[in-house]
């Protein structure tokens, strides 16, 4: 268990619509960081465009004004770690959008992570949740539609493989390996019946990501999401990745 100390920011994740793209490994392996290996479900690599609320947020238990509930709408893919004869299942982010730049810039800084801040807007309505955003003068959207009620993922669905990664790497500008744990409860799902995203991908995530999401989502749904902490990010020590300069 965390010290109490350790954490960095509590919230809640509301209504993720997540798109989940098949891509070749070979593309992600440049961002894979030192330490960590691609995690496949069923021999494939995966890639999620992932849109949600972020709300009620606080840092180090200050609420921010004006910075509480927001947008976010990021491009992840998954790896995991050996630690102590296990498996620490994580994600590592390509880029995440923010509608603030004091939220963009304090997780570049702490983090690493590769946030930029554009202007965001999201609709929720019974059975269709949707987020929208500018990039460089360009429309994007991502939209899922569903109906029914939602339910925990069944044990080895893919569905379960998105949602049950709760770590997460990046790399830093010194190109050393940051840590960090992502608490949550497990989430339930709708399957998504409808799920699109538009906009010019190659633009926003690079020439490499174009063929990819260009085509329809392998699969799609909407997480309820719960109540998360995230805990302050580690450095892992170089000889530990099997980094050296």
């Amino acid at each position: 268990m965390k010290n109490p100390s350790s954490v960095f920011l509590t919230a809640e994740w509301r209504n993720l619509a997540m798109l989940n793209y098949d891509v070749d490994s070979s593309m992600l392996i440049p961002f894979v960081p030192a330490g960590t290996e691609l995690d496949l479900f069923e021999g494939r690599a995966v890639v999620s465009l992932v849109g949600f609320m972020f709300l009620k947020t606080r840092v180090m238990g200050i609420p921010i004004p004006f910075h509480r509930n927001f947008e976010e709408v990021n491009l992840r893919f998954y790896v995991r770690r050996k630690v102590d004869g296990g498996w620490r299942r994580a994600v590592v982010f390509i880029k995440e959008l923010v509608p603030r730049k004091a939220i963009a810039g304090t997780a570049r800084a702490l983090y690493g992570e590769n946030y930029v801040a554009v202007p965001m807007s999201h609709a929720s309505e019974v059975g269709r949740v949707s987020y929208h955003w500018r990039f460089n003068a360009a429309e994007y959207s991502i939209r899922v539609i569903f109906h029914g009620e939602p339910r925990v993922p069944d044990p080895g669905s893919e569905a379960e493989f998105i949602t049950d990664h709760y770590w997460g790497y990046t790399n830093g500008d010194d190109r050393r390996t940051k840590e960090y744990q992502v608490a949550h409860s497990r989430w339930r799902v709708w399957p998504a019946d409808e799920a699109k995203f538009e906009g010019a991908a190659g633009g926003l995530y690079g020439t490499q990501f174009i063929h990819a999401l260009s085509r329809p989502p392998r699969t799609a749904f909407l997480a309820e999401g719960s109540g998360v902490t995230v805990f302050r990010g580690v450095a892992l020590d170089p000889l530990e990745t099997g980094f050296t300069r």
